[in-house]
């Protein structure tokens, strides 16, 4: 039997999407440059066993709607996660972040702090100083060859629906996105979670937000790469739950 649903609502004039999954305390998933809800169906399914999971498509994402001139920074996709947040009723709901999704999530935190509940930062990016366009790509055609090959089609139509010159316009932001400032802001507790395999984020970009966002915490996943949330959907929920069930205690 089918247990999820779509979701649609009115945003900035757009048609915003996520699907939902399951019953319980909320918890918003927030995709990776690029990324669309429906890379996220393995994790999303596995929290669902307790918990509404909300897999969000940006605006340009998946099947969300966005504008050829919107978004084309990191900010754009901060407020309009906020004013979806808003408009859903979510506001202080878990807000899981993949790779760019991590770093959104921070600047939630940091410049709408009402909106954020407890983060989780699954592979994330953020740290003060971010690569270079080029040297994300290089990391990106190190890390393919190590997922799931059945992320692959999901991938590309992922990507193909978001469109090169809004992946690129947002990877130019990210790297010059400063987020030195914001992240000693985040006052959510925070769980920080890092594949040992992961060549797109190191080891070191993960201890660096650990010792700028004041609440955090680190789990590193043995073999994950840089799709934790596909290769390793079982481990992933796990320490997700086992966080936020440790803060409702």
């Amino acid at each position: 039997m089918k247990t999820d649903r779509a979701q649609y609502t009115p945003v900035y004039g757009l048609r915003t999407h996520a699907r939902v999954y399951g019953h319980g305390g909320p918890l918003v998933i927030v995709p990776g440059l690029g990324c669309a809800s429906w890379m996220y169906v393995r994790l999303a399914r596995e929290l669902a066993k307790g918990r509404t999971v909300y897999a969000y498509d940006p605006p340009g994402h998946g099947h969300s709607e966005g504008r050829p001139e919107w978004p084309v920074c990191l900010e754009d996709l901060t407020d309009h996660l906020a004013a979806w947040l808003d408009a859903t009723g979510l506001r202080g709901s878990a807000l899981l972040g993949h790779s760019i999704g991590g770093e959104v999530i921070f600047d939630l935190a940091a410049r709408y702090p009402q909106h954020a509940g407890p983060l989780i930062a699954c592979s994330p990016t953020g740290i003060p100083e971010n690569p270079s366009v080029l040297a994300q790509l290089l990391r990106l055609s190190l890390d393919l060859p190590r997922e799931r090959l059945g992320l692959l089609w999901p991938g590309m139509r992922a990507y193909t629906r978001c469109g090169t010159l809004r992946m690129l316009r947002l990877a130019q932001d990210q790297e010059d996105h400063n987020t030195g400032p914001l992240l000693p802001a985040v006052k959510q507790p925070t769980l920080l979670l890092s594949g040992q395999a992961d060549p797109v984020i190191r080891r070191w970009t993960v201890q660096a937000l650990h010792t700028a966002i004041p609440n955090a915490t680190i789990r590193e996943i043995v073999g994950g790469t840089h799709a934790l949330m596909d290769t390793f959907p079982r481990t992933v929920a796990r320490f997700t739950v086992d966080f936020l069930d440790d803060l409702e205690k």
